[in-house]
């Protein structure tokens, strides 16, 4: 339970909800009518941006995660995310459940088993001459790297930010609300209502794309156990229409019980599946590999962070790594205010090592588990599963599991976590794009989370059916060039106010010290 839920004003949508919901929509018509242009203008500009921009995408993730390890080891590390005195809203376990509950968690799932067995087949050219078990061991190394430290440090400095402008200076919840410190009697101009139209544009675009990725996964997980479900276009859409009627229930009945009661849920199951893969599957190996991969990730992760191959082809970085760091910044929006919004009254030491630390090691955990799980059945010569990772990723976790003993059993939890996995997606992002236009309110309307829900679920569907899911994940992952500069002017704006907060926060501590001390010396008289 937790100790204390805290009240926030419900405001009425803003401008920003009429033009951003009217641009998705119009976006949306352009993906169902020419899907085959939108992908290829997107693909266009996709591959010219990560061509042209690798290096700064690289240099910009290094960079977040130096600065976010920074304020955790700084004195900045002591301040805290809301008022003096304030205390945490939820238990670490209930927090936890929810930090991955709100999208990242499909992530894990989708291509835990997928990615380290493409990073064997298809490996890093430095590897390509490599023995099979080194070529396994880079995969798995790399897999880690995709999920770990970089993605959490983006997510940990969007929500950092506007936690410490929400919660400590009373600003709305809004990602312009970081620039205060920059933009001055401006922070509600012009400029700021286009930063927070293209986040909401970036978000919206960019979680329909998970919508997608959800419903193929939970059509070819069934259709994979039951031959009579087909994996086709019609089953997807009436799985979102499931799905977006449970969300719609979720989301009535508020964050503190819908997505709170899911996502602990949610993460005692996913606990469950992976100590069962640990026990049945190959344990040892398992256990070898994930003890190596922490190693060769600590060992290497500087090189790789800044390996941009420029004396060979450097396609690889761009089709897998680069591609991964700009899908992650294209979700930091989403990510950074639902973070933010359960994180209030953490210290930042310890935000960090929730929400960057933990998650890292997890990451490391579930990728060597199923990873290696799928790798040491593909190094023995299973080709079903080499067929599936490199032309139907989502099957590939199914295929897995069915090879260890009870697992029609253990496929049918690993669809009911997905399952709800999506629910607690869907039901944060409509509350994270309710929250962005509705002025910030952090107690958004129910009628505008749902009109966003349905939104998202609408375009994810239209873009299955007219095969334009590729087109728009690709038009989503763009926005974060634009954004990736937003969160570098935030590390400045951050400290700007932090530098401030600090020495008001030292001084307080010397005047309740002196007064102390005064008041032992009168009680000695």
């Amino acid at each position: 339970m937790s100790k204390k839920h805290y009240e926030f004003e419900t405001k009425k949508p803003s401008i920003i909800f009429y033009i951003s919901a009217s641009l998705v929509a119009i976006f949306v018509l352009w993906g169902a009518i020419a899907p085959e242009t939108l992908e290829s203008y997107s693909e266009a500009t996709l591959g010219a941006i990560l061509h042209h921009f690798g290096w700064f995408y690289m240099l910009s993730t290094a960079f977040f995660i130096t600065f976010v390890l920074f304020l955790a080891v700084s004195p900045f590390g002591k301040l805290r995310l809301g008022k003096p005195g304030e205390k945490p809203e939820y238990t670490f376990y209930t927090w936890l459940g929810m930090l991955f509950s709100a999208g990242v968690g499909v992530g894990f799932v989708f291509w835990g088993v997928a990615e380290p067995g493409l990073y064997y087949l298809d490996p890093h050219p430095n590897y390509v001459d490599a023995a099979e078990e080194v070529k396994a061991a880079a995969g798995l190394r790399y897999a880690v790297f995709h999920w770990a430290l970089h993605p959490w440090a983006i997510f940990s400095l969007v929500a950092l930010t506007l936690a410490y402008v929400q919660f400590r200076k009373n600003k709305p919840a809004l990602i312009s609300s970081a620039f205060q410190p920059l933009l001055g009697k401006n922070q509600y101009g012009l400029f700021a209502r286009g930063i927070d139209t293209f986040a909401v544009l970036a978000t919206s675009t960019g979680v329909a794309t998970t919508f997608g990725l959800s419903a193929l996964q939970i059509t070819g997980g069934l259709s994979h156990l039951f031959e009579s479900i087909p994996n086709n276009a019609v089953t997807q859409f009436i799985i979102i229409s499931i799905v977006t009627c449970l969300f719609i229930f979720s989301a009535a009945t508020g964050i503190n019980k819908g997505i709170r009661i899911l996502s602990t849920i949610n993460l005692t199951i996913a606990s469950i599946l992976l100590l069962f893969v640990i026990i049945v599957g190959p344990s040892l190996f398992i256990a070898e590999s994930a003890v190596t991969t922490i190693g060769s990730y600590v060992t290497n992760v500087v090189h790789m962070s800044l390996d941009l191959q420029p004396f060979i082809d450097g396609g690889w970085l761009g089709e897998y790594t680069i591609f991964f760091w700009a899908w992650h910044i294209s979700w930091a929006p989403f990510m950074g205010i639902f973070i933010a919004r359960i994180s209030r009254g953490r210290m930042i030491r310890e935000f960090v090592a929730g929400v960057l630390i933990v998650p890292s090691l997890i990451a490391t955990l579930w990728f060597s588990t199923f990873g290696g799980t799928a790798l040491d059945m593909i190094l023995a010569g299973n080709e079903e599963i080499s067929d599936l990772v490199l032309n139907n990723v989502e099957v590939a976790l199914f295929a897995t599991l069915g090879e260890l003993p009870l697992g029609f059993f253990i496929n049918l939890l690993a669809i009911t976590l997905i399952l709800i996995f999506f629910i607690t997606s869907a039901d944060s992002a409509s509350y994270v794009l309710g929250a962005m236009t509705s002025d910030g309110s952090l107690e958004p309307k129910l009628f505008v989370k749902i009109v966003w829900g349905f939104l998202i679920a609408g375009t994810a569907s239209v873009l299955l059916i007219s095969d334009g899911l590729d087109g728009l994940q690709s038009a989503s992952i763009i926005a974060a060039l634009p954004f990736a500069l937003i969160m570098i002017a935030m590390v400045f704006s951050l400290l700007m106010l932090m530098k401030k907060d600090l020495k008001e926060d030292k001084k307080m501590r010397e005047e309740k010290l002196i007064q102390k001390v005064k008041e032992e010396v009168e009680e000695k008289d």
